[in-house]
């Protein structure tokens, strides 16, 4: 593999771009932090590289577009992927507000996959999403997720999508509605969803 070259830095990772047998690659290496102790960190680190890594297999497994991982090593815990070609959708809606509808019926569809299969994303807005430049979406930093999600995290991370559309898409007010119609379309069990994201939201107000 090549030198890694930093392209971004998180609370909890930095990322960069690389060459792994070939194939551009990115590294997302898990930053120490110093106010843990060292076990601890490590320790952390090490299970948060580990489901990052397995979440992304267990999605693609169930036809949900993730990078493919091409190397982990919990020595440096870090995980080598697929550099996904595309935008991220937060910059396709915000550059291309025309094409909210079909971006969102895919969101829709895609989330829906992802639940069906019993996974949760955990951290679910339109930047850790990319649109694939052959048109699908494929989800990123699964880091905060986890397998067997229960009602309580597909309602999270249902509620979560909508703040986040909320907050950093206003001038699409329709644009959630879509996404949301083609999310119930394909969601085992749909009622049960509303019903848990409402008692979400209700919890918020009254707390």
């Amino acid at each position: 593999m090549t030198d890694p070259v930093p392209i971004a830095s998180g609370a909890e990772a930095e990322i960069f771009t690389a060459c792994y047998l070939r194939r551009d690659a990115i590294v997302k290496i898990r930053s120490p932090k110093r106010y843990r102790s060292a076990a601890l960190d490590d320790e952390l680190r090490s299970s948060r590289t580990k489901n990052e890594a397995r979440l992304m297999k267990e999605a693609r497994m169930a036809g949900v577009r993730t990078p493919v991982v091409y190397d982990v090593n919990l020595r440096d815990f870090s995980i080598t992927m697929e550099e996904v070609k595309g935008a991220k959708v937060k910059e396709k809606l915000d550059n291309e507000p025309r094409s909210a509808a079909d971006v969102c019926r895919k969101i829709g569809s895609t989330v829906a996959d992802l639940h069906n299969s019993g996974i949760c994303h955990g951290d679910l807005t339109t930047s850790n999403m990319i649109y694939t430049d052959d048109g699908r979406i494929c989800l990123i930093d699964l880091s905060m997720g986890r397998t067997k999600a229960t009602l309580e995290d597909v309602g999270v991370d249902i509620r979560l999508l909508e703040r986040a559309f909320t907050s950093a898409h206003p001038n699409l007010p329709e644009a959630f509605s879509e996404l949301m119609s083609s999310y119930l379309e394909k969601k085992k069990e749909p009622e049960k969803v509303l019903q848990k994201v409402e008692e979400i939201k209700n919890r918020g107000r009254y707390t």
